[in-house]
């Protein structure tokens, strides 16, 4: 394992500009309602019996393809466009900008575990070689899941501007960014990047990469408002009131990617169910949604397709036109890909 995985520390300096949010509070960051895991020493047998017992359908008995990418029509698309890469990697083409989100596109999600949490899809990382210059790369927070040591050595040498979480730039730096490439971003702050107004909106979860730096960085969501569409990408976190206020201060979105995988009982206010992201979506007056944050990892004891089975009964149910493309496909805002793609991987 390399050290250089952890990222840059939070020195005393760094902790004192964090010290400066209204969002710090008693040494670290706070969600804005009490929020934690419920794994009590006495959960701890049932929760490795349901993590590490039952194996069956956890995976994907075969790995998930990717389509190739295509370029010239990711770039010729007029309107916004989008290609899923699994787990929460969104890459867009945005007022003729190419923005890619939360781009962890390496093969294990614990790189610094003793044992390996595998990719359902394979070479991932050679995505990297045939995406275009990256004009805004944007992270959401720095868990292992959405940030990537080795995309990052890969996505750094086309990469021009960065907008991340707050507390997350000392890890690009560590890594051989250039810091005057990177901006900082607390819940609520903007930026204007090429005609595109850009917002960090507050999550309900947690960050960190290493055992001393737990929420000593910020976590969240981003919101895209070009003057004509409106796009949230709602980032990690459980169920909450700050749906609605988002959704109030918006005025509700086109489309937007919902958290939704990787959810269990212990850690419910941490991670939405399936059920919980549609009524989130429905929160914040999203007229279509796809769900994210499944598909390339088992991170939870929950059945690999379960995410996409649960959402797509539940939105139909409460009438939430939804979209679930194959990962590796470009749609647009109107996508209605529902065909169930995963029933293909799961025998």
């Amino acid at each position: 394992m390399s050290f250089k995985q952890f990222g840059g520390k939070a020195t005393k300096g760094l902790i004192q500009r964090y010290e400066k949010s209204p969002n710090w509070r008693d040494g670290k960051f706070q969600n804005l309602e009490e929020t934690g895991m419920d794994i009590g020493i006495s959960k701890i047998p049932g929760l490795l019996k349901d993590q590490l017992g039952n194996k069956e359908g956890k995976e994907p008995s075969r790995p998930i393809p990717i389509s190739a990418f295509d370029k010239n029509g990711f770039l010729s698309a007029e309107e916004p466009s989008f290609i899923w890469y699994g787990h929460s990697v969104v890459l867009m083409q945005l007022n003729g900008q190419t923005i890619l989100i939360d781009p962890m596109l390496g093969p294990n999600a614990s790189p610094i575990a003793p044992i390996t949490t595998k990719r359902f899809s394979e070479n991932t990382l050679d995505l990297i070689d045939a995406f275009p210059e990256i004009d805004l790369l944007m992270l959401t927070h720095d868990h292992y899941d959405h940030l990537d040591l080795a995309s990052i050595e890969k996505l750094k040498h086309k990469t021009k501007k960065y907008f991340v979480a707050l507390g997350t730039k000392r890890h690009f730096e560590c890594w051989g960014i250039n810091s005057d490439l990177i901006t900082e971003f607390d819940w609520w702050d903007s930026n204007h990047h090429h005609e595109i107004e850009i917002t960090y909106t507050p999550t309900r979860h947690f960050a960190g990469r290493g055992l001393t730096d737990r929420a000593k960085s910020l976590w969240g969501g981003w919101v895209f408002d070009t003057g004509k569409h409106k796009i949230w990408f709602s980032g990690d976190g459980g169920y909450g009131n700050h749906f609605s206020e988002v959704g109030k201060k918006f005025g509700g979105f086109d489309f937007a990617f919902m958290e939704c995988g990787q959810y269990y009982k212990l850690w419910r206010q941490l991670h939405m169910f399936p059920e919980e992201s549609v009524q989130a979506a429905l929160d914040a007056g999203v007229k279509n949604a796809m769900p994210v944050h499944w598909a390339g990892f088992s991170l939870a004891p929950h059945p690999w397709v379960e995410p996409a089975e649960n959402f797509s009964k539940a939105a139909e149910e409460l009438n939430l036109p939804y979209t679930i493309p194959m990962p590796g496909t470009l749609f647009g805002l109107n996508s209605a890909s529902r065909e169930a793609w995963w029933k293909k991987y799961n025998g």
